[in-house]
C-alpha cells in the first residue's frame, strides 16, 4: 500500500510517499526557516500563506521523486493536529480534495503520534513494546508509553514552554539567531556549563517546565553577565538533564522495553548523549532528517491507522489542540 502523507502543522510544507508503513519512497520538505528568521519565531499568518504557495509544488516534487503519479497512490494520510489552525487547514483541505477526486481512503493523523513513527522508516525492524516515547519539538514536549499501534498512554507534558520553544527564546536572548536549537547546540560546543541555572524536577510528576529556567537565563544575561557560549552550554545542560532524567525514570517505573526520542530537538547532540548515558534500557533515535517535521512520518502512521480500519470522510476537520493519548 502506497500512502501519500501531507504535513502542514507549523512552518514546514511537506509531502511524502511511504509503502507499507516502512519503505520511504520519497520525502519533500519546503522549509520556511529563512522567512521567519527575521521575527525570531514562527508568525502563524505568514506560515499559512506560505503553505498555500508551496503545497502543490511540494506534492508533485514528492511524487516525482517516488517516480509515481497520483493514480499510483492507494491512500492519503494528513496531519489533523495539533498545530497552527491556518497551517493545518491548507494541508487538510488539499488531502480531502485529493481523496474525494481520486476516490481514495483518507485518514487524519495526530502529529505527535506521527513523530514516533519516524522510527518505522529506519529499516531496523519492529521496536520493542511497550516503548517510552519522549517527543521533544518546538511546540511540544510530551512523554507517553506506546503499547501498540495507535495505543499511547500519556504520562506527562510541559506545563509552559516546550523545550524547542525555550531554546528559541534562549538563543534570542543570547543573540545567537534562529532557529534556536541548532544555534544553542553550536555555541555550547565552544563553552562550558559553568553557570548554576535551575532544574524544574517537579517531584512526583512526569511533567516538564522550562519557564523558570528561561527567566533565570534572562537574569544572567541582563543583570550578572556572562560569556554567551558558557551561558548556552549551561542552558542546554539544564534542559537536557531534566529531559534525560525524567525519561530514564519513567522507563524504569513504567516497565518500558526501550526509549524513543523523537521530534526536532531529538537531533540535539547533547540530548542524545545524555539519554543514552542515563537510560536503563536501549535508546532509539530517528535519523536527524526524520526528527524535524516531515510527511513521511505522517504517511507511516497513517498506514497503521488504515490497517486498523480507520477512515475519515469529507467531514474531517482540524484539531489544533489535539493531545497525545
Amino acid at each position: 500500500m502506497k500512502v501519500l502523507g501531507i504535513e502542514t502543522s507549523c512552518d514546514e510544507t511537506a509531502a511524502a510517499v511511504v509503502a507499507d508503513g516502512r519503505q520511504l519512497l520519497s520525502s519533500a520538505v519546503a522549509s520556511q526557516v529563512s522567512l521567519h528568521a527575521r521575527y525570531g519565531g514562527v508568525v502563524p499568518e505568514v506560515a499559512s500563506r506560505q503553505h498555500l504557495l508551496a503545497i502543490v509544488p511540494t506534492l508533485f516534487h514528492a511524487l516525482a521523486d517516488a517516480r509515481l503519479t497520483l493514480q499510483d497512490i492507494d491512500a492519503i494520510a494528513v496531519t489533523m493536529g495539533p498545530g497552527l489552525p491556518g497551517s493545518l487547514l491548507v494541508g487538510l483541505n488539499l488531502a480531502k480534495a485529493l481523496a474525494l477526486s481520486l476516490g481514495l481512503p483518507l485518514v487524519g493523523v495526530n502529529h505527535l503520534e506521527a513523530h514516533a513513527y519516524a522510527l518505522w522508516l529506519e529499516g531496523k525492524g519492529e521496536p520493542p513494546l511497550p516503548l517510552l516515547c519522549l517527543l521533544v519539538s518546538g511546540g511540544h514536549t510530551e512523554m507517553a508509553l506506546m503499547h501498540g499501534h495507535g495505543q499511547f498512554q500519556s504520562l506527562g507534558r510541559t506545563r509552559d514552554d516546550a523545550a524547542g520553544e525555550a531554546f528559541d527564546k534562549a538563543a534570542r536572548m543570547l543573540g545567537l539567531g534562529y532557529p534556536g536549537g541548532p544555534a544553542i547546540d553550536r555555541a555550547a560546543r565552544r563553552g562550558q556549563p559553568r553557570y548554576p541555572l535551575p532544574r524544574a524536577w517537579l517531584p512526583g510528576s512526569y511533567d516538564f517546565s522550562f519557564s523558570g529556567l528561561k527567566t533565570a537565563l534572562w537574569r544572567w544575561v541582563h543583570q550578572q553577565g556572562g560569556r554567551p557560549e558558557d551561558l548556552a552550554a549551561s542552558f542546554q545542560e539544564a534542559v537536557v538533564e531534566v529531559l534525560a532524567g525524567k525519561a530514564s525514570q519513567a522507563a524504569a517505573q513504567q516497565g518500558a522495553m526501550a526509549i524513543l526520542v523523537a521530534g526536532g530537538v531529538a537531533a540535539n547532540r547533547r540530548l542524545r548523549e545524555a539519554v543514552a548515558a542515563t537510560s536503563p534500557v536501549p535508546v532509539l533515535f530517528p535519523s536527524p532528517a526524520l526528527c524535524t517535521d516531515n510527511a513521511a512520518m505522517v504517511a507511516a502512521c497513517g498506514y497503521f491507522r488504515l490497517q486498523a480500519g480507520q477512515r475519515h470522510g469529507p467531514a474531517l476537520d482540524i484539531a489544533p489542540n489535539l493531545k497525545l493519548g
